[in-house]
């Protein structure tokens, strides 16, 4: 038995995978974007995903021109399709074009990832930034003010407290002891021992 594929059955087999990994293919429809025209053999219009397989048997070379191609791989790059497009120049087996469509089917799933991911991030920053330019509600400023006031009446009452305590100390200390008002001295008059008389 014969290992290469026809373009119907590479077709099926590539309808078969891009269906089980969740793209609502159509089957040959017509293609008319970017200047470019010609029938893709799998394309889900919505995903912006899709497959052509190009063979001499349906004149596909001539459908889609070498120009034509570097056009859509532009767009692919700039991120606004993912096409899968097999020549058949190379005989391919049903093993390797199902290997060569989940790689495919794996970077594109990366890149919407990434893509995602970033526009995700790209919101959070201009709703940030939207955030910072709008001005304060009353009850946020009211909330700051009173937020703001904490603080100095902490430090007013610690303020306090501590005068308190330094009053409080004054009092409970004695204080230098003042030197006792001296009296004047009075001459005590010295009983002198009498003498007797000889």
């Amino acid at each position: 038995m014969d290992d290469t594929l026809s373009e119907t059955g590479g077709c099926d087999l590539l309808a078969r995978l891009f269906t089980k990994r969740g793209y609502a293919l159509k089957r040959n429809v017509q293609f008319r974007e970017y200047g470019v025209e010609f029938h893709i053999d799998g394309w889900d219009p919505k995903a912006r995903v899709g497959f052509e397989f190009l063979t001499s048997e349906d004149d596909d070379h001539d459908d889609l021109t070498l120009e034509e191609y570097k056009t859509l791989t532009a767009a692919q790059r700039r991120g606004e399709l993912a096409l899968f497009i097999i020549d058949e120049v190379e005989p391919l087996s049903a093993e390797a074009l199902a290997a060569e469509a989940h790689e495919f089917l794996d970077e594109v799933a990366d890149a919407a990832h990434a893509r995602l991911t970033a526009a995700t991030r790209r919101g959070a920053a201009a709703r940030k930034k939207a955030a910072a330019k709008r001005p304060a509600s009353r009850s946020a400023s009211r909330s700051a003010s009173r937020a703001a006031a904490r603080p100095l009446k902490a430090a007013t009452k610690k303020a306090a407290a501590t005068k308190k305590h330094v009053v409080a100390t004054k009092a409970a200390k004695p204080g230098p002891k003042k030197a006792a008002a001296k009296k004047p001295a009075t001459k005590k008059a010295v009983a002198k021992p009498k003498r007797g008389r000889r």
